[in-house]
């Protein structure tokens, strides 16, 4: 039984109908749970649909409390031969996204201190996490992922050297001026959010240099700013045509037959 259930919840083998089944339910309760969230921002709707939002609420948690439960359960089966198989599960990518679609509707039945419970409100946005639940039954996510993990250490150089070129800036920016415009650039944190801005070419509405060098350096950090920004999606992409190269070679091998490596066609 254990191990059927576990086939059911993973993602459907070619001709398993009750996983096929479990796979469109699951997805299509995703899609009408983050619908129903979009739906209780408009005032009106939720107050006079209230309680059918509420009962919607309830049985998408309970589905997704169960799901989750089971995959718990069967993380030996996922991890064979792990010491911690469940703990080993409960710490994966999906399953913090499982928890965490979830968890908001749980909170306030804890005795908690009510400047906690305060933030409740804000700890809903979480339930907009469970479109991330899609990803375990899409093939793209799952690439991008792995996409991801392989170019890890080149993006976090990247995201290091975007973080110290805005600080240069920041700081370039409140020294040149903090004399001239002193409310616009108190400090260097206010300046850094206008780095960040001006980095991301974004603007930052009403404030901009007025000196002759705040300009200059304005100009220098907006072109600046186009190529900072490129580092990251021209490695996510070289990373994209890696894995695509990989499967694609190891596709080609596999069948023990020889491809142009030009046109990539077999050769007879």
């Amino acid at each position: 039984m254990k191990k059927r259930i576990f086939a059911i919840i993973s993602k459907a083998d070619e001709g398993d109908r009750a996983s096929k089944v479990f796979d469109n339910c699951i997805m299509i309760l995703i899609v009408l749970s983050v619908v129903s969230i979009i739906l209780e921002s408009y005032r009106n709707l939720a107050q006079n649909y209230a309680v059918a939002f509420r009962i919607f609420e309830c049985i998408s948690i309970a589905v997704f409390t169960v799901e989750y439960a089971l995959r718990i359960w069967t993380a030996d089966l996922l991890y064979p031969g792990a010491k911690h198989p469940r703990l080993r599960y409960m710490r994966s990518f999906m399953a913090v996204i499982d928890l965490l679609a979830i968890l908001p509707f749980f909170i306030p039945f804890i005795p908690l201190d009510l400047r906690f419970l305060r933030m409740v409100r804000l700890l809903r946005l979480f339930r907009l996490l469970r479109v991330f639940k899609l990803g375990r039954y899409l093939d793209a996510f799952m690439l991008l992922m792995k996409v991801i993990r392989k170019s890890a250490p080149q993006l976090v150089v990247s995201i290091i050297l975007c973080a110290f070129v805005m600080l240069f800036s920041a700081i370039v920016m409140y020294t040149v001026e903090n004399p001239e415009q002193p409310e616009q650039f108190p400090n260097v944190i206010s300046s850094l959010w206008w780095a960040i801005c001006t980095l991301t070419t974004v603007g930052y509405g009403d404030v901009y240099p007025v000196t002759a060098t705040g300009k200059l350096f304005a100009s220098i950090i907006s072109v600046i700013g186009i190529g900072i920004i490129a580092i990251p999606t021209g490695i996510i992409a070289a990373g994209f045509s890696s894995v695509i190269h990989e499967r694609s070679g190891g596709d080609k091998e596999s069948d023990g037959k020889e491809y142009c490596p030009y046109c990539g066609h077999k050769l007879e």
